[in-house]
């Protein structure tokens, strides 16, 4: 795109929308010029300022030369979330008893190694959806795109993606224990998924189950564990399919790079 070179008028402008004075600028159309804005290459008397409604008069308003409409593309971000945020409340649902996880997601909590070569702008956080339910008291990673394909993946896959869940539980488990989670239990209600869970670590009070099931739905893995008499303490979701959290902190997210995978 080249931009036109002539100066700014030095007579006073009138008040007017952003978006307005860049379509003059560059020119462009009013919806391109909205782009550019969302896009974080324009900015007013040296700060990038990202929504077109803003209103300009005398104002020096910048187009950055590196300046394309190629990188505006819909984002999917990974959130670890702490154990009392509700992973799929929409912000307006927020009150003293639901704390939406979406929240999080904010300019303040991205992860500082986030390798992914995103540039983070106000845009990626509107029109978010979250998938992939996670019980309230659990942590761990909760997905939220913009992506209609991430999104469809997510949900019409949603029997055949293996979720990594880390379970810690009071005491030791005993191999018997273990194969039973394993081979399956009934319900008298509908049928269980298949579950591998294996021991991840033991201490002197308790222990660390690993489980990799797939069509997993919240409630499902404390169902089974108090089936076979097992106290959870704490539950933690790793990944989800191949997609894992990798070292975010609690309350940290990233965005999901060009080269992974559901």
């Amino acid at each position: 795109m080249i931009f036109s070179k002539k100066n700014q008028p030095a007579a006073p402008r009138t008040d007017e929308r952003l978006a307005k004075r860049v379509a003059e600028m560059v020119p462009c159309s009013r919806r391109e010029a909205e782009q550019y804005i969302e896009g974080g290459w324009v900015s007013v008397n040296g700060v990038v300022v990202e929504e077109p409604m803003a209103r300009v008069s005398n104002h020096k308003v910048e187009i950055d030369r590196d300046a394309s409409l190629m990188e505006l593309t819909d984002v999917t971000l990974l959130l670890h979330k702490p154990p009392g945020f509700d992973a799929v409340a929409e912000l307006g649902e927020a009150n003293k008893k639901i704390k939406p996880a979406q929240q999080l997601l904010q300019i303040a909590n991205h992860a500082a190694d986030d390798t992914s070569g995103t540039r983070l702008l106000k845009r990626h956080f509107a029109k978010l959806t979250a998938t992939v339910p996670l019980e309230t008291g659990a942590s761990g990673l909760v997905v939220f795109t913009q992506d209609w394909r991430v999104l469809r993946k997510l949900e019409e896959d949603a029997g055949v993606i293996e979720q990594e869940i880390i379970v810690e539980v009071a005491g030791e488990v005993a191999p018997g224990v273990l194969r039973r989670l394993s081979q399956g239990l009934d319900s008298d209600r509908q049928t269980l998924p298949p579950v591998k869970v294996s021991l991840n670590s033991t201490s002197e009070t308790s222990s660390k189950l690993r489980f990799a099931v797939k069509g997993v739905h919240p409630g499902l893995i404390a169902f089974l564990c108090e089936r076979v008499g097992l106290e959870i303490l704490s539950m933690k979701r790793l990944r989800i399919g191949r997609v894992s959290m990798t070292q975010l902190l609690p309350g940290q997210w990233r965005y999901l790079q060009a080269h992974e995978r559901f």
